[in-house]
Order: structure tokens, then sequence, then C-alpha cells
């Protein structure tokens, strides 16, 4: 841009010394070399150099071309650069004039200080004509960086040029400008002209800078300033007036009064202009000199369609509008159709995946099912051969409760792992164990169980030193799945199922071999684990076993064994039918002071809530009285109660809501939470024993494939939770005269086998002390499918003893050995006389719960208990034994104490707790424990009352005569 300037400048001034050169070298004209110009006569003028043609339009570019054309008489008196300018001749022609095409001459000029003499201004508001030309004032306001200019009493724009002046005069109108816009001012007539004011000239031109006045969108084409700007940039005018054009087009589109530019940032805008060819709002907008006011006029809503073609313009845009309305309306409803369609597609496919997934599911279980029924049939058929052989058990003590269960039962593989004595199998010198665990166990649990279970030889010998190694003889295993699925709460066998590595090292270990599947409570994933593995399952159904472990169907089991259950009802689904359930209980059974509600899904007492009922029901009283009025056959009579009904089903409502107790406040914190779960899952409602002293008891039975019933395992519950949750046992029972205990468990076996029910499965009674009759009496209250604690730490007590437990005489007894007498040189081989036996009782239990125990190692707690002399003797075949779960939280443990009599084991293990509890807690660090609360349930059992204490001696005295 600046070499095009120079190159002008040059070509303009005759005088310079590189004039003919550039002429000759764009336009091929040679001037004639002139040695000498004159002088200019007056020097205090300056020469003004331009154009002295007039303003000529340009041929379009579209009508240009390079071939020579004919060039009309009129066209060429125009002169030579008009000519190449409107491309008439073509820019390589060769030119040669007869006469120079610039000649020079001066331009007379005013006085600098005659250009700016201001004339007097009044206040604000006031006009100065100089001849009747049009004035722009500026009422208070201050000028912009390029927009007004101000004083505190209005100033006046520069005038315009004596050509613009000359085109005002037949307008007579006056613009002014406000800070709301601009406002019209017609003037009546013009003022008279001073003969002494001279039309000032603008001061821009002598810096080359000029003011393009745009009013109404049109150009004065014949204005002083824009001649001047069109002479001095003619080079470059085809680019400025096509940047003008678009400039006027946009003002007349806008209505925009009044628009001055700058011909400086014209010029600087130019060269983006040439490459972009179209420029924008803001482009316009930066060479404008009131550019605030034009930006507000062209951003009025509307202002568009108060320009040219505005009604054409407001017409099209409602057209596009309700044109671009319909078309959205139209794509939105396509987009929504398309939208369902895809929803539709999709969920069909996800229909039809599922339902493909649900058939193969189906089938493999139909599958998984067959075989079962097939395995279990070759099982039975070969019981007899496979229980006397060598034989591998997998033991998979899998909880396989619903799913809703397993998430709120807290810490579940912990629950799943407290049937560690379920290794203590390897007693039978035939079997092989592998134990599938739930939690990962370190190796000082591992070392730990290796030396319990070596110490059968020592215990079978007498001698503590000979520990054996057993470690080939039972094997534990941790499927791989339990880090895949951390937060899924699923059971040991649908982890295992998901464990390919677990289970291909357990078809290693059982290749070749008899074996089978004891498992815990049975699921679905059950059979699916011994499909894979390709062996039988000692247990039931998964769909059997669930249908008759719930609490109604339980009763189902009872009912049809014809054995005596507590009064009550089950099946209960609705809150209409749990109120008159209970209100026809309360009025046939008012000797009951304590109702009991249990869910039919839950387990370990979890889902159980209490309410004394004839404590807190206000006509308690007065429906005795009524009992009392009619004589026992006329209050049989339904009619006889109704007055009874009515009031007891008005007051239930509110006196549940106030008085009802779940027992586990954690998982069930209110009664409404509680009866919520109550009656979505069912239940049943059965009465407490009307007797302070109440005893329950566990028995542990067995239905062999062939069909046998045997009972395995019984004992007298402790509880260390509450008296409606069972902590532990002691074995074995002494409440329940065995005959009577064998008679109602056998009957419930005999049940049990009708429907299906094979494997291991426990039974929960309760006896008491009639108040009434004062006769004992037995009820049974629960069954549980399922291998069960008391079991397993029943194996392990049989396993440190070497002893035997009958189930039929409710007797545990032990061998005793003695230790022989050699000297060292005389070594004598005579043979050894027959072991005496010794009775035992044990008390085990693996609900012990302590949180400081997680602040010491189980190394440390096994070296306190060992001071304080809390350990096992093998030759007498007594003492304590800990089972160890994990060593992750270790806030929980079993113990096993085993002793000559009840009233002395029961006191050696809750010294144990005493002991362990002081050695472990702090004065201001007692921690949460249940410790307390089973020492004080064991008091109470050591303080039962004399009667009591006098059968229980008869029955010692029974038990040791057939030994004197």
């Amino acid at each position: 841009m600046h070499k095009l300037a120079m190159n002008a400048k040059i070509m303009y001034d005759p005088g310079d010394t590189s004039n003919r050169v550039l002429l000759k070298q764009n336009y091929g004209i040679s001037l004639p070399l002139i040695n000498k110009r004159k002088s200019a006569p007056v020097c205090t003028q300056k020469i003004v150099k331009g154009l002295t043609v007039g303003n000529l339009s340009v041929l379009p570019v579209s009508h240009q071309m390079d071939s020579p054309l004919p060039i009309l008489e009129r066209d060429a008196r125009k002169g030579i650069l008009n000519l190449i300018e409107r491309r008439l001749i073509p820019p390589a022609a060769k030119i040669t004039l007869e006469s120079p095409p610039v000649l020079p001459r001066a331009a007379p000029l005013h006085e600098f200080h005659k250009q700016h003499k201001k004339p007097v201004v009044g206040g604000i508001g006031s006009k100065v004509d100089f001849a009747g030309t049009d004035i722009f004032i500026f009422p208070n306001t201050q000028r912009g960086p390029d927009d007004s200019y101000s004083s505190n009493k209005g100033s006046i724009a520069p005038p315009p040029s004596s050509s613009s002046m000359a085109s005002a005069k037949k307008s007579k109108r006056l613009w002014m400008q406000s800070a709301q816009g601009l406002e019209l001012i017609n003037c009546s007539s013009p003022p008279p002209k001073s003969p002494h004011m001279m039309p000032p000239q603008p001061l821009q031109n002598t810096f080359l800078d000029y003011d393009i006045t745009i009013y109404n969108g049109t150009i004065d084409h014949k204005a002083p300033d824009f001649l001047a700007f069109k002479q001095h940039y003619c080079l470059s005018w085809g680019s400025i007036l096509s940047f003008l054009e678009y400039v006027e087009k946009l003002l007349k589109d806008y209505a925009v009064p009044l628009a001055i530019i700058k011909s400086k940032k014209l010029m600087e805008l130019i060269s983006d202009f040439e490459l972009n060819q179209r420029p924008t709002r803001d482009d316009v907008l930066s060479v404008i000199k009131n550019r605030t006011t034009v930006k507000r006029i062209l951003n009025q809503p509307g202002q568009r369609y108060k320009g040219q073609h505005g009604t054409e313009m407001a017409a099209t845009k409602i057209q596009a509008t309700w044109r671009r309305y319909k078309a959205r309306k139209a794509y939105i409803h396509f987009r929504q159709q398309q939208w369902a369609s895809g929803v539709i597609a999709i969920s069909w496919l996800l229909h039809s995946h599922m339902a493909r997934v649900k058939k193969t599911l189906k089938e493999s279980r139909r599958r998984h099912l067959e075989n079962f029924y097939i395995r279990a049939k070759h099982l039975a058929a070969n019981w007899n051969r496979i229980r006397t052989s060598r034989r591998t058990i997998i033991h998979i003590p899998s909880l396989g409760y619903s799913q809703c269960i397993r998430e709120a039962a807290p810490d579940f593989a912990l629950q799943q792992n407290l049937q560690m004595g379920r290794l203590c199998d390897i007693l039978d010198a035939n079997v092989d164990v592998i134990y599938i665990c739930p939690l990962h166990l370190s190796e000082e649990l591992l070392r730990y169980y290796n030396k319990l279970l070596g110490l059968q030889a020592a215990v079978r010998s007498g001698n503590p030193e000979d520990m054996g190694d057993l470690q080939d003889r039972f094997r534990i295993l941790t499927p791989e799945a339990i880090n895949s699925f951390p937060g899924h709460h699923m059971c040991l066998a649908t982890q295992l199922k998901y464990s390919p590595k677990t289970i291909k090292r357990i078809k290693n270990l059982i290749q070749g071999k008899e074996a089978y599947i004891i498992g815990g409570l049975p699921h679905k994933d059950d059979l699916a684990v011994a499909d894979m593995l390709n062996v039988s399952i000692l247990g039931s159904e998964p769909e059997v076993a669930h249908l008759y472990r719930t609490k109604s169907g339980s009763k189902r089991i009872f009912a049809s064994a014809c054995v005596p259950t507590p009064p009550g009802e089950y099946d209960i689904y609705n809150h209409r039918q749990m109120l008159e359930v209970l209100s026809q209980l309360i009025i046939d059974n008012l000797g009951v002071r304590r109702w009991l509600f249990k869910v039919d899904n839950e387990f370990g007492g979890n889902g159980t809530a209490y309410c004394d009922i004839a404590r807190h029901l206000k006509c308690y009283h007065w429906a005795q009285k009524e009992c009392q009025r009619y004589n026992t056959e006329m209050w049989r009579k339904k009619w006889a109660h109704e007055p009874a009904l009515v009031k007891i089903s008005q007051e239930l409502p509110g006196l549940l809501a106030q008085h009802a107790q779940p027992v586990n406040e954690k998982r069930f914190p209110t009664w409404e939470k509680f009866l919520q779960t109550f009656l979505s899952q069912g239940g049943v409602i059965e009465a407490f024993p009307p007797s302070e002293n109440v005893t329950n008891l566990t028995v542990d039975m067995l239905i062999e494939p062939m069909g046998d019933i045997k009972i395995v395992s019984s004992g007298d519950q402790i509880h260390a939770d509450g008296p409606l949750q069972s902590s532990g046992t002691t074995v074995p029972q002494c409440s329940v005269d065995p005959a009577v205990l064998n008679s109602l468990c056998l009957k419930i076996g005999e049940a049990c086998k009708s429907r299906g029910v094979l494997g291991y499965f426990s039974v929960d009674l309760v006896t008491f002390i009639h108040p009434q009759t004062m006769e004992q009496q037995v009820w049974v209250t629960d069954l549980d499918l399922c291998y069960s604690d008391q079991l397993a730490f029943t194996q392990l007590m049989l396993y440190v003893t070497n002893g035997n437990l009958d189930g039929c005489s409710s007797c545990f007894e032990v061998p005793l050995t003695w230790k022989k007498t050699k000297s060292h040189s005389v070594q004598s081989e005579e043979a050894e006389t027959p072991s005496p036996v010794s009775s035992r009782c044990a008390v085990m239990s693996g609900q012990l719960r302590h949180s400081n125990l997680s602040v010491i190692y189980y190394s440390v707690l096994l070296q306190i208990c060992k001071a304080h002399g809390i350990g096992f003797d093998v030759q007498e075949k007594q003492g304590t034994i800990f089972i160890l779960y994990e060593d992750r939280k270790r806030y929980r443990l079993g113990m096993i104490t085993i002793g000559e009599d009840l009233q002395g084991v029961l006191m050696t293990f809750a010294h144990n707790l005493f002991i362990i509890h002081q050695e472990i807690s702090a004065p201001n660090m007692q921690g949460e424990t249940n410790f307390k609360i089973a020492v004080q349930d064991i008091e109470a059992i050591l303080g039962i009352t004399a009667e009591n204490k006098l059968k229980f001696e008869e029955e010692e005295s029974s038990k040791d005569a057939p030994q004197e």
C-alpha cells in the first residue's frame, strides 16, 4: 500500500527525477527531457496534485476484455488515464502521446488561520449558518474516540465544502444529533451570507484524512472531500468504490440518516476487503466515525424493515419464519417418530435378547436339575459303598438367600465362613476335604488350622508331642471371583461358578476319586457347580429347600408331622389379615402375654419382633373377665368372641405402633419398617411360652440318600444378643427327655423326607414348665434346611476329643488315654487295656463379638490366653479351642470350652470371656461387645431354681451310674 502511494506521488510530481522512468515503466510514455523548470510565482501557495478529469464510472469486470475496443471521440476527450482506468485501453498497450497527460498548475490555498477561524457560537441548540449550509450541532456531548465533538456549551462540526453547501441550499434542512439519535430541523429561509466569511476548508485534507458523509444511505459524489479522496486514491478506487457501494446499501437497508466514514480507517481495511471480498458489519462499523449511533440504529429491532425494500423484506421474513416453523414442526415430529422407532427397535432387540437368554438359562437350569436327580439316584444306589470307601467331600458353606436378604446382612462373606469346623471331616481316615472359603486367609491362619488339625494323632495318643501334618488331607480354596464382584453380595456358590481357575483346580483334585458336595442353603448355582464338576450333592433341591425353610413352610411341615407348635397363624400378607388373626389368637390364648412376629425369609432371628400385648392392651383384663363369665365350652363359640374382637381390633394398631419392638434394631429401626417387610414377604404370628424360664434347643439331623434319618447333634441355646437370638449352645442338650426329643425329631424327619428334603437340616424347639399344669411342654418353633453352625462346631469338638455324641441318648463321651510309664532300660510290649470312657459337656459359640479384638493380632491373643492358662489338654481332652474366621477386621471369633460337667464348663466359658475382655479393654475403651450379655445369660443358667437343679443332678447321677 505504501509503495502504491509513493508511486502515485512520484507520478503526480513532474519535477521528480523518477517521474519519467515510472511513466515509461507503467504506461510506456516517453516524456521530453526538461532540464529547467520555472518555479511557481507564489511561494506561499501549495500545489495540489490530482486528476483533472470528471468522476466517471468504471467498466464492470464482467464486461472487461483484453482485446482492443473502438474508442469514441467523446471518450477520447476524457483523457488517457480515464481510458486506462475504465479498461478501454489494455494495461499492456504501447501508448505514444503528443502532449504530456499531466499538466502542473498552482492551486491557491487559504492561510491556516483563515481556514480555522471559528464563528461565534451561542448556547445549546443555537445555529450558525454559513450561506444557508446545513450544520450538525452536538449539544452537551463529549467527543468520543470515533463519534462527535462536545463541550459544555455545545460545539459545531467543521462545515462542509462549497459544493456541499450548494447542494444543501436546495434542501434547506438542518441535521442535529442528540443523545437519543438524529433530529431533522427544517430552516424557513437561509440567512444572509456575510461578505467577509469564507467557507472554511476541512483540516483533514492537509493530513490526507477525509470525512465521507453519507446522508440517508447516499454519498454525495460532488463533495470536495469525496473528490479529493477519490483523486488521492485513484489507483485503488475500484476496491474503494465497491466497499462504499456496500456501505451505501447497508445504510439504505437500515434507514440510517447519517454516517461519516474516515478515509484512513477505510484504507486500512481495503487490503483485507480485497482478500475477503465481503466485509462484515463490524468491518463497516470500524470505519464509521459515529459508529455508536449507527450501531444503535442497526441493532434496533425491526430497523431493517424501515429501509429500502422494507415491505418486501418483512413479507419475506414472515414467509420464511412461517416456513421455518412448519419445517421445524415437521422435523421435530419426524425426530420424535425416529426416536420412538429407535426406542421400539432397541426395546425389541433387548426383549428378544433377554428372551433368548432366559430361554437358554431356563434350558440350562432344567438340564442342571435333571443331572442333579440323576446323580442323586446314583449317590443313593452307591451310598453304602461310598461312605465306607476313599472319598473327597467338597464343602461349600454357601448361604443361598434371596438378594435382598444378602444385601441387608452385615459382613455376609464372614457369615458364610463361620463353619470352619467342616474341615474336621478328615477325622475319618478315608475322607479328604476341599473347603471353599469365601474370604482370603493369611498364612498365619492357614498355619493355625494346620496345627489345629494336626492334633488328631496327639489326641489319640494323649501325647502333645505326637503332632501330625495333615496338609495333604485338606485344601482351603478361595474363588478368584470374590475380587471381581466385591459389592454384588453374591453367595459363595455363585462366586465359585464364575471362578474357572478354582473349578479347574477342584477337578484336578477329585480326578479319579469318589466325591460329593455338602453345601449350605441350596441355590440354583449349586446345581451349576455340581454340573461343572460332575459330582453329586448331598442336599435338597433348591426350590424345595427355599419353600420349606420359610417360617410358613416349616409350619406346614410341623402340621403334617403332628408335633406340638406354639399357637399362631402363618401365611400373613396384609395388615387387615394380621389384625384379625392376632385378635382371634389373643382371645383364644388369654394366658399368652407376649406374641412374636416372624418374617418368612429372614434368618438368625433378624426378622423377628415381639410385643407384650397383655401388658399394654387396655381391654385385656375385661376380656379375661368375659372369658371367666362364660364356661369353657361357651367361650369357644364364635358369638361369644364378637364384643372382645371389636375392642381388641380397635386397640391393636396403635398398641403395635407404640410398643412392638423388632429384635434387630439395626436391620429394622422402627416397627413401620418391620411391618412393611413383614407384609411384603409374608410371615407368621406365634405365641411366646407363658413362663419365666424358657429353654431353646437346636437339633441337627441328617437324611441320608438311602432314606435313613439320624440325629447328629443337639444342644441347648445360650443367648448373647437377646432372648430371641441364639449365640451358641451347650452340648449335649439336657433340657428335654431324649426319648421325647427323638420322637418329635423323627416325626419331623419323616415329614421332610416325604417332601423331598435330603441332607442336613436343623430343628429349633422350646421347652418350659406350664404355669397352670406345672408340666413340661415342648414346642417345635423353626426348621432350617441347611448345614448349621452348631453342627460345624460339633464336628470340631469331636475331632479334638476323639469322642462320640449319641443323638438318641444325648450323651457325649470321650475315651481317656493314660500315659504308660516305661523305664529307659526295659521296653515292655504288653497289650494295652481298653481306655476308660468319660462324659463331657461343651459350650460352643460362633457369635462372639468385641471391637477391641481388631487392635491385636491373633498370635498375641493366643499368647495372652496361654499366659492365663486358657488352652486345651490333649490328655484330659478338655479345655478351650478358638475358631478364627478372618484376620482383616478380627472383631469376631468362635470358642469351644469342653469340661466334665455343665456347671463347670459354663463357669470356664464365662471366665474366659471375662479374661479376654479384661486384657483387650481399657477403662476408657470398653469397646462394642456381646461378652457381657453372654456372661449374664450363663449366670442366669447357673442360677436356675432348686427344682431344676435337683432334676439336673438326678440326670447326671443316672449318666454316671454305669461307669461306677
